[in-house]
């Protein structure tokens, strides 16, 4: 079964307190920031042993933060974390294509809204190609790096 490549399905998300765990208090994560957006992010190498029964393992997870200090009403929170999901949605082949080249590490990704307004989607949008298009730029520098000449 292939899965679209607009689709996000639960498989891609972090839901696991170990994983967050990982994400923040690794110590080998990184972040990067397109107000209002910050996104800390964390490669792993490609385990085969981990894999879901359906032998697919996502080559990219994420997660989605609104801080209550920002919206008191968890329907503002709500309304900016389905903008948030729905521009990864859209945007994610520019960084999963990136991990496909590579074909040995996937990305654990977080992001956090840091501004106390709501903006709109379109806007939201561009700010996660953004981000993503420089996430895939970094890693691309350091496979090069990495690689033999």
């Amino acid at each position: 079964m292939t899965t679209s490549t607009y689709s996000l399905p639960q498989s891609e998300r972090i839901n696991s307190k170990k994983q967050i765990d990982r994400l923040f208090r690794g110590g080998g994560s990184k972040a990067m920031t397109a107000a209002p957006l910050r996104m800390v992010y964390m490669a792993d190498s490609r385990q085969t042993d981990s894999q879901p029964s359906d032998g697919h393992q996502p080559m990219a997870q994420m997660m989605v933060s609104v801080p209550k200090r920002y919206f008191k009403r968890a329907v503002k929170r709500n309304y900016v974390k389905r903008q948030v999901r729905e521009a990864y949605r859209l945007n994610k082949h520019i960084l999963v294509d990136r991990l496909t080249e590579s074909g040995d590490k996937t990305m654990s990704l977080c992001f956090i809204w840091t501004a106390n307004r709501l903006l709109p989607t379109a806007e939201v949008m561009s700010r996660m190609a953004n981000l993503l298009t420089r996430l895939a730029e970094k890693l691309s520098a350091t496979d090069n790096k990495n690689t033999p000449q």
